[in-house]
């Protein structure tokens, strides 16, 4: 008779997971800049500085900004008053980082109030491997640009 796993199938040790951090940096008074970054971490050993996943910053920030501290909250990570110019760093789990750089990275050309909070909804609604997918697709392909309008014409309802 074989013993029982200790962990569940779906669980890697922290040591097995990729590391991803949140940056954020306050540029003013309400001036607040977000980025996500892949940090070296032992399962990936290919990384050897940070990477740059995605950022948001200004008006289109601002828009989503409810949204995103919200879920920051849910991950009991609470932005604190910094001084301009001064950095603060969160470590994210890769669900999280996963679905925030997908959402700065589709948000950051839009201009359209009612295309942003579409996107952003059917963003926040994706499961894990769904992000992972377009995110990595976003990252890895030839032509980014196109992925991402893809997906913020699958996102965007067309009747509106």
């Amino acid at each position: 008779m074989s013993a029982l796993p200790s962990r569940l199938p779906d669980e890697r040790p922290a040591a097995a997971m990729p590391r991803y951090e949140l940056w954020v940096r306050t540029h003013g008074p309400d001036n607040l800049e977000m980025e996500v970054w892949q940090v070296p971490a032992p399962a990936t050993p290919h990384i050897k500085t940070p990477v740059r996943i995605a950022g948001l910053r200004g008006r289109n920030l601002a828009l989503v900004e409810h949204r995103v501290l919200r879920r920051l909250a849910k991950a009991r990570i609470k932005l604190g008053g910094t001084l301009v110019g001064e950095r603060q760093t969160f470590p994210l789990d890769e669900d999280f980082a996963l679905n925030l750089g997908l959402l700065f990275r589709i948000l950051a050309p839009m201009r359209n109030r009612e295309y942003m909070r579409a996107c952003a909804e059917g963003i926040e609604a994706m499961g894990r491997e769904e992000a992972a997918y377009w995110l990595g697709m976003a990252m890895h392909r030839k032509y980014p640009r196109r992925v991402l309008m893809a997906l913020r014409f699958l996102l965007i309802d067309p009747k509106a």
